[in-house]
């Protein structure tokens, strides 16, 4: 059984960043909300949009930071520290750029080149031991290209891909919850969306 107690889907505010690749962790938040039915409400003390709900018995917030990508440490370090919530009960969605649309993973800790994980392990005290589930949305296969890849949407069958693999992941967090992260990885790394690109 998880000890789950915060979901953070990371991502840039403002209309113009709405569905783009580099919102994935967000849209999963998102989704997660809508699926439960779960309000999120902007709290300037959080800087994000946060929301709670009770999912199989365990208590858990959410939170969509509202600070640009590279700051999103701040609203995850300011929940953790007035809630009290260790490393080992938070799990950090993102994109993956080392993954294809379509395919999902959770990893707890490891270094990663995203700049939201990176501030984030910043703001913990340098623990990097947190849950995270790495959203594939594909890499354009030049790193002078990356920031305008991150930054723009996908098109049709790619994100039809993302939104795919988001679906499962959310299936996958209620795996998580009732059983435990063997089960939730298998059936999750075993998931590839078959929309063809």
């Amino acid at each position: 059984m998880s000890t789950l107690q915060l979901i953070v889907g990371l991502g840039n505010p403002g209309p113009e960043y709405k569905d783009t690749r580099h919102n994935a962790g967000a849209i999963f938040v998102e989704n997660l909300a809508s699926r439960f039915n779960v309000p999120m409400k902007f709290d300037a003390k959080f800087f994000g949009f946060t929301g709670r709900f009770t999912l199989h018995g365990q208590d858990i917030r959410l939170l969509i930071p509202t600070t640009y990508m590279n700051k999103s440490g701040q609203a995850v370090g300011a929940m953790c520290r007035f809630y009290k919530i260790p490393k080992e009960s938070i799990l950090v969605a993102f994109d993956e750029l080392d993954f294809e649309p379509g395919v999902a993973k959770f990893k707890i800790g490891g270094s990663s080149s995203q700049n939201g994980i990176r501030d984030i392990v910043k703001s913990l005290a340098n623990e990097k031991d947190f849950l995270r589930l790495r959203i594939g949305i594909g890499h354009p296969g030049h790193k002078s290209k990356v920031t305008g890849h991150v930054l723009s949407k996908a098109p049709v069958k790619e994100h039809e891909n993302i939104l795919a693999a988001i679906d499962e992941a959310m299936r996958c967090v209620e795996i998580l919850l009732t059983q435990d992260l063997v089960k939730a990885q298998q059936r999750l790394h075993s998931f590839k969306a078959e929309y063809n690109i």
